[in-house]
């Protein structure tokens, strides 16, 4: 009889920032498939999500991938439902208007590998080096914890996430990667996957993995964001400037709505420096990596036929919820 480790992943109840939960089910002669992952349940009360006196939350499977570290492992990205099988409040896949897959979405994670020693990013320099060097970087004065990185790479692509690209951030230990996928629900399941890995790695090094868009404080360094690339059928297709702008102008009047689901603290790391549009702010342009929103020059130069940049995010937001709005507002428009 074969035994497989089947790994339920879920985002609990805490505030402003869930934080992933998962817990190991074990099954015999397990296919892999999803449809084979049975609904499950945990104790709401202590991820707060529910009440002592009726603690029980379901844990629906909604996305599955072969765990390359665990042997005969498996990944289950789950949605948390309540008893009656409603979505928990904190359910954010559930909110994701996109039942034809027609969003796609790529995201572009920011982090800090952080020593919870010094409580300082893994390298940060003593000598407070300015930002710059680190960007993009190679060698032992510059570059803090590639193999992590590297590491972390070849097992979301060994697990069936779609990757397609990291590198060394402006900071000492800051680090990027981006994921992209066709369907609002399915990129923010690979993304949350991605994090879950991460996480989980980091474990082995004594690390952890910092997502507070603004960790360093107010100091001359960049804070770290989630940039959401998005595009419809509409902006993959229609060649036309004026639509860009009308899609661009739906955001102005809902900037509270995006701000609230786009990460804590984000005001820290929104001040229109270091690449940002102040968080009260709100503006577009081509190739502008200081406004709200960027229209990519790929786009441009492909007669307005591509995707919109949203660079507000934080490194700590929910893709989920990210997804969700920005669909809502491109579909306003």
């Amino acid at each position: 009889m074969n035994k497989s480790k089947l790994e339920y992943i879920w985002l609990d109840g805490y505030k402003p920032t869930a934080n992933l939960r998962s817990k190991t089910k074990i099954m015999n002669d397990f296919d892999g498939k999803l449809d084979s992952c049975p609904m499950w349940a945990f104790d709401g009360s202590s991820t707060r999500q529910a009440e002592g006196g009726s603690s029980d939350c379901l844990l629906k499977p909604v996305c599955i991938h072969p765990d390359p570290v665990r042997r005969n492992g498996f990944l289950v990205m789950c949605e948390v439902l309540n008893p009656d099988g409603s979505p928990h409040e904190s359910n954010g896949r559930a909110t994701i208007d996109d039942d034809d897959d027609d969003f796609w979405f790529g995201f572009e994670q920011e982090y800090f590998l952080w020593n919870p020693e010094t409580n300082l990013p893994l390298g940060f320099p003593k000598d407070q080096t300015p930002q710059g060097q680190f960007y993009c970087s190679v060698g032992g004065k510059n570059t803090f914890g590639r193999e992590i990185m590297d590491r972390h790479l070849d097992i979301c692509l060994d697990a069936g996430i779609n990757v397609e690209g990291t590198n060394a951030e402006v900071a000492a230990g800051q680090w990027e990667f981006q994921t992209f996928a066709m369907g609002a629900a399915k990129a923010g399941d690979e993304m949350w996957i991605a994090r879950y890995l991460l996480e989980r790695l980091a474990e082995e090094y004594g690390l952890a993995i910092e997502y507070h868009p603004k960790p360093l404080g107010a100091t001359d360094w960049n804070g770290s964001g989630m940039h959401a690339n998005f595009s419809n059928t509409t902006l993959r297709t229609c060649g036309s400037k004026e639509t860009y702008e009308k899609i661009c102008e739906a955001f102005r009047p809902v900037v509270n709505e995006h701000i609230a689901v786009y990460g804590a603290y984000n005001d820290q790391r929104l001040t229109g420096d270091h690449e940002t549009q102040s968080i009260t702010e709100f503006s577009y342009g081509v190739s502008d990596r200081g406004a709200s929103i960027r229209i990519p020059i790929m786009t441009v130069e492909k007669g307005y036929k591509g995707w919109l940049e949203d660079r507000r995010p934080a490194s700590n937001a929910d893709p989920y919820k990210i997804a969700a709005r920005i669909i809502k507002t491109v579909k306003s428009a």
